[in-house]
């Protein structure tokens, strides 16, 4: 009898459990609340509640290579860096390629995930929905992979601003912005240099009439543009992972420090943290330097109170008339449908194994697929999770004992807690290389270099000094794709190809009179040398030098 998995949400996360499960040979039935798929990256003009929210000019900060599923390339003429819009078009075509649409019931919340009376025995759970008529239904699930993601609950921490409530002017979450235009010549602050904070000051400095960038901590800014042109996160290969692993922490966050500052001194534009550049998510902003250096965004420290339209930052500085304040300080996640004793989350912190599984359960058939925040592309992750958790489901893999999940967990937040500056962002943070790799080897797919090295070179050097694409987990072992080998050998042809949009050919050599003139200098100075005791002379009347030249 084939077991039945409830899948929630139909983001990016969620597609990927569909698809993990059909290839598994179990039935998934997704539900998602809305009317569509894409989760976070799907704009819509008004936020909804309890669902992610994006404006409208988001663009990804991690490339197309990086970023798209293991068995389905981004199409070549698309963007390395790609709007949300297509984003869409990308998880449309995945989801239609492989029919995983008529899996998903849309318009339908989920209000309750218990365990079965039998639960110890049969490992299934009790699903209640609702769909957008009011009607209620409950189901009965061998296994439920849950894919809400962790931007739907905006933190907005107003106790620690004294004297909002006085202020006059318009706040509201980050969650909540949309586009720039309402607020053309108006004075705008806006508070966090996260990714949202740093692309909604940058977008609103150009037509306010003053931006204020107010953060606690300060950022390392990294830039989408890497060395040659390329798309940074195609820079880090396994090579630099295990250079990384090997070098002292602090070496290596000099040698990076050393090398953002040589793009713009972080101290001059008053963005340099305390902390290291590897203790903090960095964010990723390819125009905040510049607009610092035109004075549309001004960076303050944090903001002491607010009193009417005025607000005051922590160096006793006081902006008046101000008429907009975003707050772009990060979300909160939370599981609402499910009992507190089975997935317990306290200050955005929640015990799961390998950031999957709850450890303590009888049967290991919850699966929370795509609670992290990797330093890259989440969607290869929540893949990577979804394959593993499905061959956990069907059995092919076992869990270890409770004492050894227990264990890694307990490690994995001492690590966290050692590395990384005190902050709830960084309370389900991972690396993408390691953290791939270590799921990798869970489910038996991590490309063996030393066998490629023996039986295909070439593939092997693409591998170990090549990006840490995701073709590369489907090489070999469990969901094995044929097509990886070739993925990998053409991924540098799809990330030239949407920048080849005219002929560009190499200047041609013109005549030059360099030669002739080199040639000349050479023979006067042969010439003024042979003569040198009768230069002054020579210097007198030219004439004569140029005779002797002659005979």
């Amino acid at each position: 009898m084939t077991r039945r998995v409830a899948v929630v949400g139909a983001g990016s996360s969620g597609l990927a459990c569909i698809k993990c499960c059909l290839d598994e040979g179990l039935e998934p039935v997704c539900f998602e609340s809305s009317d569509d798929i894409g989760g976070l990256w799907r704009f819509k003009e008004s936020p909804e509640a309890d669902r992610a929210s994006i404006y409208h000019s988001v663009i990804i900060n991690t490339s197309k290579e990086m970023m798209c599923f293991s068995d389905y390339p981004i199409p070549a003429h698309f963007p390395n860096f790609m709007h949300n819009s297509l984003i869409m078009d990308y998880f449309r075509m995945y989801a239609d390629h492989f029919q995983l649409t008529r899996h998903i019931r849309f318009n339908t919340r989920v209000l309750q995930v218990k365990q079965r009376s039998d639960f110890s025995r049969s490992g299934q759970w009790d699903v209640e929905t609702e769909n957008k008529d009011g009607k209620k239904e409950k189901h009965i699930f061998d296994a439920v992979m849950i894919c809400i993601g962790h931007h739907c609950h905006p933190n907005l921490p107003l106790q620690d601003f004294p004297g909002i409530d006085t202020f006059q002017g318009k706040y509201f979450h980050s969650r909540d912005y949309k586009t720039p235009e309402e607020w053309r010549n108006k004075t705008a602050v806006v508070i966090g240099i996260g990714n949202s904070g740093g692309d909604i000051a940058v977008e609103l400095s150009r037509v306010t009439k003053q931006v204020y960038l107010s953060t606690r901590r300060g950022a390392w800014i990294l830039n989408r543009v890497s060395d040659n042109g390329f798309p940074l996160d195609l820079l880090k290969t396994k090579l630099m992972m295990i250079q990384r692993q090997i070098l002292p922490f602090g070496f290596v966050c000099s040698l990076m420090e050393r090398k953002l500052n040589c793009r713009f001194n972080h101290s001059l534009y008053n963005l340099k943290p305390k902390h290291r550049l590897f203790s903090q998510h960095p964010t990723v902003n390819d125009e905040l330097p510049n607009r610092i250096l035109s004075g549309t965004v001004q960076v303050k420290p944090n903001i002491r109170r607010f009193q009417g339209s005025s607000v005051e930052f922590d160096d006793g500085s006081v902006v008046e008339d101000v008429d907009l304040v975003v707050f772009a300080t990060g979300y909160r996640f939370s599981f609402p449908f499910l009992a507190s004793h089975v997935v317990s989350v306290s200050d955005n912190k929640a015990a799961l194994y390998k950031y999957v599984f709850p450890p303590e359960l009888d049967r290991p058939t919850l699966a929370i697929i795509g609670l992290v925040q990797p330093l890259g592309a989440i969607m290869p992750i929540s893949e990577m999770q979804a394959r593993w958790a499905t061959r956990v489901f069907k059995g092919s893999i076992a869990l270890p004992p409770v004492a050894t999940m227990l264990k890694d967990m307990r490690n994995k937040q001492e690590a966290m807690a050692k590395r990384y500056v005190p902050s709830q962002r960084h309370t389900i943070q991972v690396d993408y290389v390691s953290y791939m790799d270590e799921m990798a080897e869970l489910l038996g797919v991590r490309p063996g270099i030393l066998k490629l090295l023996l039986t295909d070179p070439r593939l092997a050097l693409n591998v170990l000094f090549g990006p840490v694409t995701p073709y590369q987990y489907r090489l070999r072992g469990p969901g094995k794709w044929d097509g990886a080998r070739q993925a990998i050998l053409t991924q540098w042809e799809r990330v030239a190809r949407p920048m080849q949009t005219r002929p560009c050919e190499e200047p041609k050599d013109k005549a030059s009179c360099k030669w002739p003139v080199v040639l000349s200098a050479a023979v006067v100075g042969l010439a003024a040398y042979m003569n040198r005791n009768s230069l002054p002379d020579l210097l007198q009347d030219p004439t004569q030098l140029w005779a002797r030249i002659r005979v």
